[in-house]
């Protein structure tokens, strides 16, 4: 079952390992920038406190919500140029496989099944969410709605508009930590995007969540916070880093913003790789997508490599992940980044397709932090970004696609609010 409007091509996502028996994996050197559910060296979604190998179980449900991210046996050491070696006779090996040992595969999907069928490993809370738990007939996850809906603390505002705010942040937030008590890695939990261009309200939001988090025993190492790209979330990300507290940047759709995102310390910057060439099959008139165009080049991936190379240039610890995939062929382009969400027919068909690592396939890392070499930065790019100079440089395909985005996120939580002013007050209440 998938969840969200169409609008996000990536509303929510879960990580698990496949629970389906695969052939022993090949002996393997994994390059530095690969991540791995089972164990990994460093990951922004997985903390070394939690880092676990094997299933991870709970108890049986009949339907719960999963979503995942894939890691696939990593396959022998690549050379140098990072082509894949040779393997044993009968070693079966899938373009998954092959594409899992470069960057962490992250499934674009919901799925509700039982948690002893897969091995969720981190989530990601949202308004879509909620309304997919509320549309189940019974699970643990609807009983954090109700007793969101039961809250002492909503239920005494007069304004119901505040009212229902109140209820959807409980609810994140119970819903939140009943999934952080089941999976070992972290939950990323979306912030309102009606509070994008307001920072003070996206850090008290967050200092909110942080406390319902805190009342559920789920320590903040263990959370990261969804906030849209627009200056008041950068800079609501800045002052929330600089206080321990890791965030997840998106709707990014340009360098200026994925340079003061990293700038601004965020832990994970999330660009949408389709979304932009989909603006650029439609329009013209943005410099950074008509540059791009006039070299050969996809404006998508060329958005990325760039900004994974002014990353590795300024030495940023910001993770990197591209969405709105549309293809194989733009996850084999995007081989290196930290994380690729990858919609499920294209899992699927990466891993129906065996390939012999033998052949000379082009599986080869194209994001590697050399790649700075390749690009000469302007002073203005490599200056500290602030407010003027972010709008200056956005463009026209960035402010449509942020506006759009932030429309459909804003869209989603007006759902839930609506759906909650019709079940209120609960039984008892």
């Amino acid at each position: 079952m998938r969840l969200g409007d169409p609008v996000c091509d990536c509303l929510l996502f879960f990580f698990f390992s496949s629970a389906a028996p695969k052939p022993p994996p090949i002996p393997a050197r994994i390059h530095p920038m690969a991540l791995s559910v089972s164990a990994p060296a460093s990951s922004s979604f997985l903390p070394s406190s939690r880092q676990v190998g094997g299933r991870w179980s709970s108890p049986a449900s009949s339907a719960r919500p999963v979503a995942s991210s894939l890691r696939r046996p990593v396959l022998a050491a690549r050379a140098a140029a990072g082509n894949v070696p040779s393997s044993p006779v009968d070693q079966v090996v899938t373009e998954l496989d092959v594409v899992s040992s470069f960057s962490e595969i992250v499934p674009d999907t919901v799925v509700f099944d039982d948690f002893e069928k897969f091995a969720p490993t981190a989530a990601t809370v949202s308004s879509s969410l909620l309304l997919g738990i509320a549309g189940l007939p019974d699970t643990k996850f609807k009983s954090a709605i109700d007793t969101a809906l039961a809250d002492g603390e909503c239920n005494t505002m007069e304004n119901s508009g505040d009212r229902m705010s109140c209820f959807l942040t409980k609810a994140l937030g119970n819903v939140g930590a009943e999934l952080a008590h089941q999976v070992p890695g972290r939950v990323s939990t979306e912030i309102d995007s009606r509070l994008a261009y307001d920072t003070q309200g996206i850090i008290q939001r967050v200092h909110e969540l942080l406390q319902i988090y805190n009342e559920h025993d789920v320590p903040s190492e263990r959370l990261l916070f969804k906030i849209p790209a627009t200056w008041q979330g950068i800079e609501a990300s800045r002052l929330l880093e600089s206080e321990g507290t890791q965030t997840h940047l998106t709707f990014v759709y340009s360098f200026a913003q994925a340079a003061a995102a990293a700038q601004a310390g965020a832990s994970v910057v999330q660009i949408f790789v389709g979304r932009i060439r989909d603006w650029a099959r439609n329009h013209s008139g943005d410099p950074e997508i008509d540059e791009a165009l006039r070299k050969g080049e996809d404006a998508g991936l060329a958005l990325v490599k760039k900004v994974y190379a002014y990353i590795h240039k300024n030495g940023y610890r910001t993770k990197l992940m591209a969405a709105a995939v549309r293809n194989k062929q733009d996850v084999f382009s995007l081989l290196g980044i930290d994380y690729i969400i990858t919609p499920l027919k294209i899992l699927q068909s990466l891993d129906e397709s065996v390939t012999d690592p033998d052949e000379k396939y082009g599986y080869v890392q194209r994001l590697t932090p050399s790649l700075d070499k390749m690009y000469n930065f302007s002073e203005e790019e490599l200056l500290k970004w602030d407010q003027l100079s972010l709008a200056a440089a956005m463009g026209p395909a960035a402010e449509d696609l942020l506006a759009s985005g932030l429309e459909g996120y804003a869209d989603q939580a007006r759902r839930v609010e609506e759906l909650f002013g019709k079940i209120w007050p609960p039984p008892n209440v």
